[in-house]
């Protein structure tokens, strides 16, 4: 494994924390996160600092290699015609399977196909999984290489549109070479809400695993046919205020779920490549995912 980023959450003032959640998620600009946490540092070179802490260090925290010969990975597109049109998104597939393989579709957050997230699909097709993670900013050129140029990127989407990409995409990896046809998602974040929505209207997801991703419409939630594995970070205020509710539905409409809420987490504690992440809490969160694609994807 990787090295990891050597910051965590606790070197870090709680607000600071605050900030740049409210920076990841659009709420305030750059410039609003440096004056913001200018007080808790020496100065805006001091906030600017803190920043560059807390920016994702890709390199640092790959598990696994984007040559590594256990695995066949290639970017592809896909039809979308309620979408954008066109779509594309990177393929990742167990290089010696023992007979077609489950699929997963890999959602990302809200900086579009970025090397964390194509170190995810990786990790599933290590697991036995074909891996498909699309990049909804594919039809605005695609993921830049830069963070926040990606989030600039991502409020210039129609969601409507991208969401008919995300659905075309799961469509195309069910029917995918060497794919046995059964259907999973995981997403995080905005790909937690994805997972979500697609839960709500494909009857074909047979299991997904929504991290820390907003609910979907409770009128929509007796069309989950799916189970799910429900995974909230403790300290996620914005996300956490609509689980009751979404729960309660869950509950009425008699969908199988999980709820995992390590303690002591933050929203993104899966993403390893920031001081959010809580490597205890990822480690089991990932064991229960696997383990609930393993359960209701494989062949019996």
């Amino acid at each position: 494994m990787a090295n990891l980023p050597r910051s965590t959450a606790d070197d870090f003032d709680p607000a600071v924390m605050r900030l740049f959640d409210q920076y990841v998620h659009g709420d305030i600009d750059r410039r609003g996160f440096l004056q913001g946490a200018a007080r808790f540092a020496a100065g805006s070179a001091g906030a600017a600092g803190l920043l560059a802490a807390l920016t994702p260090q890709f390199a640092a925290a790959q598990q696994v290699a984007s040559d590594d010969r256990r695995l066949s990975a290639r970017y592809v597109e896909f039809p979308s015609p309620q979408g954008y049109g066109n779509g594309r998104g990177y393929l990742v597939k167990p290089a010696a399977a023992d007979g077609p393989s489950p699929v997963v579709l890999v959602v990302h957050e809200n900086r579009g196909l970025n090397p964390h997230i194509e170190d995810i699909a990786r990790r599933l097709a290590l697991e036995g999984f074909i891996a498909f993670a699309p990049d909804a900013l594919f039809p605005l050129g695609g993921y830049p290489g830069d963070e926040d140029a990606a989030r600039a990127l991502f409020a210039k989407l129609e969601q409507p549109k991208s969401r008919e990409d995300f659905l075309a995409a799961a469509e195309f990896l069910l029917g995918v070479e060497d794919g046995n046809g059964k259907l999973g998602v995981v997403g995080f974040c905005y790909g937690g809400a994805i997972a979500n929505f697609l839960a709500t209207r494909m009857p074909q997801v047979i299991a997904a695993a929504p991290f820390y991703g907003g609910a979907p419409a409770t009128e929509d939630v007796a069309d989950i046919e799916g189970e799910l594995l429900v995974v909230l970070a403790a300290d996620d205020e914005r996300v956490n205020a609509g689980w009751p509710a979404y729960e309660q539905a869950l509950k009425t409409a008699g969908v199988r779920y999980t709820l995992l809420q390590p303690a002591g987490t933050q929203h993104g504690f899966n993403n390893d490549t920031t001081p959010r992440y809580d490597k205890a809490a990822a480690a089991e969160a990932w064991k229960q995912t696997v383990a609930l694609f393993n359960r209701t994807l494989r062949n019996q």
